[in-house]
Formats: C-alpha cells, sequence, structure tokens
C-alpha cells in the first residue's frame, strides 16, 4: 500500500524540523510497515513508508537521480517501468536500482513535467528538482492513490492521508 507525507516551504526557510517529518511519517506506518525513508533539502522534506514489493533490497526511499539533484518519494506501481526504463536507458539515463520508483527521476530529466504521461501506473509522487527549486505533486490520470494537501504560511503539507498533515 505505501504512504508519502512531506512540507515544502515556499520562502527558502527550512521546511519543519526532522523530528516532525518521523512524526508525520510514523502516522502511516499501518500503509507500509517495511520500511521508513526521509531526507530534508533546504526547503523540502520529503518521507514515506514502505510496503515491499518491487526491488526488495533496493527501492528505499527517497531515490535520487545520479547527481542528486533530483529526488522523489513515491506511493503506488508504475506497471510500465521495465519498458520505460529500457527507453531512458536508451537516452543516457543510468539506473543504480531495479525499482519502479527510479524511472520517475529519470522520466522527470527526460521529459519535464510531462513526466507523468508517460507511466501508466496508479501513484502519488512528490518530487523535488533543487536546480530549478521546483516542487511537484503528482497524482495518477485517475486518482487511485490517494494525496491530501493543504497551503499554508507559504508552504505546502501533504500526506497520503489526511492524519499525515494534520
Amino acid at each position: 500500500m505505501c504512504g508519502i507525507a512531506g512540507v515544502v516551504s515556499f520562502n527558502n526557510s527550512p521546511a519543519v524540523s526532522n523530528d516532525l517529518l518521523e512524526r508525520m511519517v510514523n502516522t502511516l506506518y499501518h500503509r507500509g510497515p517495511d520500511e521508513a525513508g526521509m531526507a530534508i533539502h533546504g526547503p523540502a522534506a520529503l518521507g514515506m513508508r514502505r510496503l515491499s514489493i518491487i526491488d526488495l533490497s533496493g527501492g528505499s526511499q527517497p531515490i535520487y537521480n545520479e547527481d542528486k539533484s533530483i529526488w522523489t518519494v513515491f506511493n503506488g506501481e508504475i506497471y510500465n517501468f521495465p519498458e520505460l526504463k529500457k527507453e531512458l536507458i536508451s537516452k543516457g539515463h543510468i539506473f543504480s536500482t531495479n525499482t519502479d520508483t527510479e524511472v520517475i527521476v529519470h522520466g522527470y530529466e527526460e521529459y519535464g513535467l510531462d513526466f507523468a504521461k508517460h507511466l501508466n501506473g496508479m501513484f502519488a509522487i512528490a518530487l523535488h528538482d533543487t536546480r530549478k527549486n521546483k516542487f511537484i505533486v503528482v497524482r495518477d490520470h485517475i486518482g487511485i492513490k490517494p494525496l491530501y494537501y493543504s497551503f499554508s504560511n507559504k508552504r505546502i503539507v501533504f500526506g497520503s492521508e489526511i492524519k499525515a498533515i494534520l
């Protein structure tokens, strides 16, 4: 099932404390008891709880691109990730895992904001591009995976469940 949560500040102040991000992510324990992953980089704090299904040993999140300038947390499954991965490798992208999550960062690098149009699956994604100072949240085209958010005090707070943002 998995779950994501986080905070991104739009005034370049630190997003939140590590303790607060951990508390947000822990409200989602029942969605992903196998693993927790969290990181704070400047104005962005992203975290997730994982139910390990694909790439059991290498799918820890957040997942980064090669130079760690783009990073993501993700809830869901990308059904066409093997084909998309082959396509991205043929365009010069280097993968370090065998997880469907990694096609998100490389897909964003290749296709920009259109990356989600290439994904076939059910997903809720939070992605931070540190070079362009962009933050993107996106859901699957039908809205299967939940994603709640709130804008307050020049920041966005989001989560797979409302209790993560409260």
